[in-house]
């Protein structure tokens, strides 16, 4: 008997543990039956995906069904149950429920599991062994869970993916938008078997380890202990992982955020939900953050400058008008996080969200993932022009391709938002938001609008600074032509600086060395106010920036720099 395990994954360095946890419950229950592993991606050729899920036709396939894949989900079933209408199938997953498969395609021969599979009864399995599967199962969500990884998996399957990993289920909290608050309770694992299985993971060396805790630092001790741990271990590591957690900054305590200014640089990634500064609009979604102690949390995370940090918003909320959207923009950028998000509201089926639609008029897209289109508060209009802007926010602060340029703006302005704003039309001049958003497309919008502004010409050394600083040896030409410096002039620096410097210049280069390092630096003129500006001088001279062969340290590492006068 041939059972099928399938995950499509939204990339393919994506994994899906759900697969996992049901093999190894498959395995406990029918240790006769044959199991078999696919991770697909929703971006492979679709009939090639649907001819392999047939190959040595399997006894039953086994789908985990997600927001982001259930289209792709629902289409290969229809596909499978013209061809194989006898095939059963069997779904799990958040979207599972909510497929709405057209019965004529494949009719009773799909079961909805409803739960996590290791709340699910011997019955269940009984009936997969029997070949007759009932249409609905439920499984007890407060069932234990242990780590359903075996070491073969992490050598192949896993290599190269991250790896998800759970050392709880549920959540403390009950945001209305998010399915945890429909199933409340939470469900924590043994910490000494959770630092035994962490443990057998380090030991297989994955590149990246994603806890999918919803709320990883809750309570805050047991978060501690086990960062202490992760922090112990990976030094033993090389090269060492990355670790990912979703945390709410005004759980952290002192010690613990004395003990994350330690870590090494890169170690840990947190993602914050922030979500919004309106405080109207959290209530009606059941959020009560400290949002003081949160901001003063996130400073200090970034104070260290050892921990990546991805702050979220979220636009379409209940009670968001534009003016308080365009103020948390404001405020979540002055804090100044390594990423931002800034997404739309999902109004997931069974979330006590959805059941207010009519209240707080909430339109949205009928298929998954069920973004809003417009509240009572943000026509459809001004909620796709902040979409937009969110787009082009993320598109200029997320990348390292603007890092000094951001830094500027972001000291400089008053209001960000209406910078960006600005920005938008001049993107929209260019059509802008038709093409791909590459650097030099990105670098070229920016350029056209430093152009109309009083510090423009400054605004464009910054940007010549920083596409250089990507490790580029030559200016695009909207650089060449706007800054005023094209190639022949970075060839005259450096020929110049090659007939000036001495042979020696500890400790950039000794007489062996010299030929060596003005081959592979590049050589570039900056005004006086461009090198203080960028902290590199005091703003008295002007001089020549070398960007140097190797890179800096830090969470957002570019081209390793120095100025000669």
């Amino acid at each position: 008997m041939l059972i099928r395990l399938v995950a499509l994954n939204a990339r393919f360095v994506h994994s899906a543990p759900a697969l996992f946890y049901l093999r190894q419950q498959l395995a406990a229950h029918l240790p006769a039956a044959r199991l078999e592993s696919r991770q697909l991606t929703i971006n492979d050729p679709y009939y090639e995906t649907l001819l392999g899920l047939l190959e040595q036709e399997p006894a039953v396939l086994c789908f985990s069904v997600y927001v982001w894949n259930a289209a792709y989900t629902r289409r290969l079933l229809h596909d499978l149950g013209q061809v194989r209408p006898e095939l059963p199938v069997v779904i799990g997953g958040p979207q599972a429920p909510h497929l709405e498969l057209p019965r004529t395609a494949v009719g009773p021969r799909v079961t909805v599991v409803r739960g996590p599979v290791e709340g699910l009864g011997p019955e269940f399995y009984a009936d997969l062994a029997a070949g007759r599967l009932q249409p609905v199962y439920w499984a007890d969500p407060a069932a234990p869970f242990q780590m359903p990884y075996r070491p073969e998996d992490l050598a192949g399957e896993l290599r190269n993916r991250h790896v998800y990993y759970e050392s709880s289920r549920g959540c403390p909290f009950a945001c209305s938008y998010c399915l945890s608050s429909a199933r409340r309770g939470m469900v924590y694992r043994d910490l000494e078997a959770v630092l035994a299985e962490l443990e057998s993971l380090l030991a297989a060396g994955p590149a990246t380890i994603r806890f999918v805790d919803r709320t990883f630092n809750a309570p805050p001790e047991r978060a501690l202990a086990i960062w202490r741990f992760l922090a112990d271990r990976s030094g033993e590591i090389d090269p060492r992982p990355v670790f990912h957690f979703e945390i709410a900054p005004d759980l952290f305590t002192d010690e613990v955020l004395e003990f994350l200014a330690t870590v090494p640089p890169g170690l840990f990634r947190f993602e914050i939900g922030l979500q919004s500064f309106n405080r109207a609009s959290l209530a009606a979604v059941n959020r009560d953050p400290d949002l003081e102690k949160a901001q003063v949390a996130v400073r200090r995370l970034l104070a260290g400058g050892n921990i990546h940090l991805h702050l979220d918003l979220i636009l379409g909320l209940p009670f968001e008008t534009r003016a308080s959207y365009l103020d948390s923009l404001n405020r979540v950028m002055a804090l100044r996080p390594h990423q931002l998000q800034l997404g739309l509201l999902k109004v997931l089926p069974e979330t006590p969200l959805a059941a207010r639609r009519r209240e707080f008029a909430l339109c949205c897209c009928q298929e998954p993932p069920y973004p809003v289109l417009a509240t009572r508060w943000l026509a459809q209009e001004e909620l796709a022009e902040l979409y937009c802007l969110g787009e082009l926010i993320e598109s200029y602060y997320n990348p390292r391709f603007f890092l000094a340029t951001m830094d500027y703006l972001l000291r400089r302005e008053p209001d960000p938002a209406v910078f960006f704003q600005d920005l938008a039309a001049t993107c929209a001049e260019l059509d802008f938001f038709g093409r791909a958003r590459t650097q030099e497309l990105l670098s070229g919008a920016l350029a056209a609008h430093f152009r109309k502004r009083a510090d423009g010409s400054l605004g464009l050394e910054l940007l010549r600074f920083d596409w250089l600083a990507c490790g580029h040896r030559r200016l695009p030409e909207h650089l060449q032509c706007a800054a005023g410096v094209g190639r022949d002039q970075l060839k005259e620096a450096r020929d110049r600086l090659w007939h000036q410097l001495p042979n020696n210049l500890p400790p950039y280069f000794t007489a062996t060395g010299r030929s060596v390092f003005f081959k592979r630096s590049v050589f570039a003129p900056f005004s006086a106010a461009a090198i203080e500006e960028l902290g590199l001088g005091d703003g008295c001279r002007n001089g020549v920036v070398v960007f140097l062969p190797e890179q800096n340290s830090g969470l957002q590492a570019r081209q390793a720099t120095t100025v000669l006068s």
